[in-house]
């Protein structure tokens, strides 16, 4: 397993090694002591799993505050997805910075997206489903997130604003102007 710092270092490129034959094909997609060795000692309580539907399916750009923060490793396992973590820890040299980066479920990469960031996505495909382990409690009262389509972010999403397929709540959320930080 391959761990490799992204554009901005806390966040980072996590490469599986899948070991193929006739019958298919084993990967271990979590490891803690790799993750350790990385400089990543985490405690995960929690997996999810997704279903999106269809092609240009937007979620984001959500993450938690205290008292229950939340650091995400995500993957997807079926179609594609355009994974963003956005810094957005006030007083961080990388504040509103933001990687972007393509999972599949053909390239196998994971995305880690620790505390202090936004995270959402976009599906490429119909029927992308997305896995991701979770460092703390989901906390309905401690949900935050900023707008998807800011445009002091510079988010490059692969669908138009108009087309995206996006809750009520992700079309509600505020500028990264607005919001309050973490």
């Amino acid at each position: 397993m391959q761990i490799e710092a992204t554009a901005i270092a806390d966040v980072k490129r996590v490469r599986p090694v899948r070991h193929g034959d006739h019958r298919g094909f084993f990967s271990e997609v979590w490891n803690a002591r790799a993750f350790a060795e990385a400089g990543l000692a985490l405690d995960f309580v929690q997996d999810n799993h997704v279903l999106n539907g269809a092609k240009g399916t937007l979620r984001g750009l959500h993450l938690q505050g205290a008292p229950n923060p939340q650091g995400k490793l995500v993957r997807c396992c079926r179609g594609a997805i355009l994974d963003v973590a956005v810094d957005v820890r006030r007083g961080s040299p990388t504040f509103g910075r933001h990687v972007a980066m393509e999972l599949s479920a053909e390239n196998w990469e994971q995305l880690w997206v620790p505390e202090g960031f936004a995270h959402g996505y976009c599906t490429l495909t119909d029927g992308a489903e997305v896995l991701y382990k979770v460092t703390g409690q989901y906390d309905p009262a401690a949900e935050l997130g900023i707008r998807f389509d800011d445009p002091d972010i510079g988010i490059d999403w692969p669908v138009a604003v108009a087309d995206a397929i996006l809750s009520d709540k992700d079309r509600r959320w505020p500028a990264l102007k607005d919001f309050e930080g973490v």
